[in-house]
């Protein structure tokens, strides 16, 4: 019997596959903010199931398109990582604090680590004025926006500081009427924006940023748990393609 064959008939491999969907459903259904963890479990055991019943030919092609997804994966990652901190010298006029979820008028952690970076920019730049963007999503019941302008006046920041937008829905709509805000405003937000957000998503908000034609400074948050962090620099690569693919 060769090694092949011992190893398909080993039971180690339904072990395993047992260990890694009991992991994947724990990620994916049990914890906010471990989705991609549990993706990467099930994909692990589609690549075992298709080791031990495919023919060696597929296998190897499988096994050969997995490996050039993977060098894709690091390709769209190294910007990713390049931007996931704060640009030198990020002093700014405006400041755009981009939304994310709201647990009722709640903000969340990812939120409110966004708030954090934001409450410290404010701090170290007086003159800077905050624009705190988000609409109002599932589950909320106050738009993003007015949850980020309460918690930074909850936090020390005087409300003459803050301007909101209570309409956008997504990272593209933040930047577009907050630029909006901006022009009606009389200034001209290209090279007068920094942007606070997650370190992941920096990269694609200032490349969203510079499609519609402004130059932003990039302003990192504060660092959740870094198993978190990591879901979301491995979803941020699906992100980053589909604005690559579609400017969006």
């Amino acid at each position: 019997m060769d090694k092949d064959e011992q190893e398909k008939k080993s039971p180690l491999w339904a072990f395993l596959c047992v260990i890694l969907g009991a992991l994947g459903l724990f990620f994916r259904f049990a914890l906010r903010g471990y989705v991609y963890w549990g993706y990467l479990c099930f994909f692990l055991i589609a690549m075992i199931l298709a080791h031990h019943f495919l023919p060696t030919l597929l296998w190897r092609i499988l096994l050969g398109l997995t490996c050039l997804g993977l060098v894709y994966f690091c390709i769209v990652e190294i910007p990713i990582v390049r931007n996931a901190r704060t640009d030198p010298d990020p002093e700014r006029p405006y400041l755009i604090v981009l939304g994310a979820a709201v647990y009722g008028d709640r903000p969340s952690l990812t939120l409110v680590r966004r708030l954090e970076g934001a409450r410290d920019y404010l701090m170290k730049y007086p003159d800077s004025i905050v624009i705190v963007s988000g609409g109002m999503g599932k589950g909320e019941t106050v738009p993003e926006s007015q949850a980020m302008h309460d918690w930074l006046i909850q936090n020390g920041i005087p409300e003459g500081r803050i301007l909101t937008e209570p309409a956008a829905t997504s990272t593209e709509e933040n930047l577009k009427y907050s630029f909006q805000l901006i022009r009606s405003h009389g200034d001209d937000p290209d090279g007068s924006v920094a942007i606070v957000s997650s370190a992941y998503h920096l990269y694609r908000a200032k490349t969203m940023a510079r499609m519609q034609g402004v130059e932003a400074a990039g302003v990192a948050a504060p660092w959740g748990y870094p198993m978190v962090m990591l879901n979301y620099f491995i979803r941020e690569a699906f992100g980053v393609t589909r604005l690559w693919l579609f400017g969006r």
